[in-house]
């Protein structure tokens, strides 16, 4: 998608990955796979420091997931790294089987709704700062938000058509 919207990007895999970075999409996947990963080869540490010199990073689903404060139904041991003040649920619009595919009113992109692929999707269960911002909902829970320079998504826009959210990830919360 990045490259479609021509925005220059390569892979974050070691925490010297991080120099020079001005953003980060954590991608979907297995979360707590991810988290092991991610805090085996130092990549949580170096994410901190990121965000703190003002790094914009965008979760989905999985992503999601890492940056959350707090993870309901996850794994025994399942933390999260703590970055964005939401409460999350794991796998909350049931398994496999159940993932669709919806249009979404994102607040941002006022306009034509987005097309958003839920697969073993998480919600938000609660916001634990006022300052976090709820951008769209589905079936009445939430499963966009943002703060500051962290957005995060339950959804997986990667797998549309639809540059509209990765423009705005690149366009604004990017310097």
């Amino acid at each position: 998608m990045l490259t479609e919207i021509e925005v220059e990007s390569r892979e974050v895999r070691q925490a010297q990955d991080f120099e020079g970075l001005k953003g980060l999409i954590i991608p979907g996947g297995e979360s707590t796979t991810l988290e092991k990963l991610m805090k085996r080869f130092g990549l949580d540490q170096a994410l901190a420091r990121a965000l703190e010199e003002g790094l914009a990073v965008w979760g989905t689903c999985a992503g999601m997931i890492l940056l959350a404060r707090e993870i309901s139904n996850g794994i025994p041991g399942q933390e999260g790294l703590g970055h964005l003040p939401i409460r999350v649920e794991r796998n909350a619009f049931g398994r496999q089987l159940e993932s669709c595919e919806v249009p979404l009113e994102v607040a941002p992109l006022k306009g034509e709704p987005f097309s958003a692929v839920f697969i073993r999707a998480p919600k938000v269960t609660s916001l634990l700062d006022p300052q976090v911002e709820v951008w769209a909902t589905h079936q009445e829970q939430i499963v966009a938000v943002r703060q500051g320079k962290i957005m995060a998504t339950s959804f997986h826009p990667e797998l549309t058509g639809d540059h509209r959210l990765h423009k705005l990830f690149t366009e604004v919360l990017i310097d």
